[in-house]
């Protein structure tokens, strides 16, 4: 039986009042299995990082529930809700978010640290080892590259052994082959360590790499693709809906 180790019922995010109020997501209903890597893309505008901020517990809805591991979010208090995502959520970033003053392995160890707890150093190696820096612990972010820094951020994401991890946009200040070895990375926790991943990315290639994409627009899901998911097919995908919606904007316009 398939388990969903995030779930979001009914979702909507209303902000501002009055002519200057925005939704930024629209009754959104949805789930992401156990074991799973799905992408969630849509153009700007459209509430993608809107969804994963509410279901990450960074934000909270206007209406609507987000489950987590069995853990309604609506019900927890913000003490309880902080160390819900500490312990049970891991987040990797576009910008990094490395503090620059600590070395990857007290980078790594940082939310454990914040927690009150001191993971075993070989918890942290394992976690470093898992993302090929072992090497490279005693190394503070100004002498890492771009790439290396997001995956001490994947290390940092992985050593409370969350139940899921959110990515937003996290190839989108990386180069080409930075980028591939962070995705690869996200790919194997899935597929070698059973772990969810619910990733932000506007790019195919990155989209590319997961099991399940989900289009968004208007703060609505139009769209999902399951199989045969490939760079080509993905662009193809959002050509098609961007026509589409163009078409339909111009017939209520005339």
């Amino acid at each position: 039986m398939t388990t969903h180790t995030v779930t979001l019922t009914g979702l909507r995010a209303v902000y501002g009042t009055g002519t200057r109020q925005v939704t930024a997501l629209d009754g959104v209903t949805t789930s992401f299995a156990t074991g799973t890597f799905t992408a969630v893309m849509g153009p700007s505008g459209s509430g993608k990082s809107t969804l994963l901020h509410c279901a990450a517990g960074l934000d909270s809805p206007t209406e609507g529930i987000v489950t987590i591991d069995g853990t309604r979010l609506n019900d927890l208090g913000e003490n309880e809700l902080t160390r819900l995502r500490r312990d049970r959520i891991g987040f990797v970033f576009q910008a990094f978010n490395l503090v620059s003053t600590l070395t990857a392995a007290q980078n790594v160890e940082l939310p454990s640290r914040l927690a009150g707890r001191r993971p075993p150093a070989r918890d942290v190696t394992a976690a470093l080892d898992a993302v090929g820096l072992a090497d490279r612990a005693g190394h503070r972010p100004s002498e890492l590259s771009g790439g290396e820094q997001q995956r001490v951020a994947v290390a940092r994401a992985l050593i409370t052994r969350p139940a899921v991890v959110f990515a937003d946009e996290p190839t989108g200040a990386l180069d080409s082959a930075s980028s591939r070895q962070v995705l690869r990375l996200l790919r194997a926790l899935v597929d070698d360590h059973g772990q969810t991943v619910v990733m932000v990315t506007h790019d195919p290639a990155a989209a590319a790499y997961a099991d399940r994409i989900l289009l968004l627009a208007d703060g609505r899901v139009v769209d999902e693709l399951t199989d045969g998911i490939t760079a080509a097919v993905v662009a193809a995908r959002i050509a098609e809906r961007e026509t589409v919606a163009a078409q339909t904007a111009a017939e209520l316009s005339c």
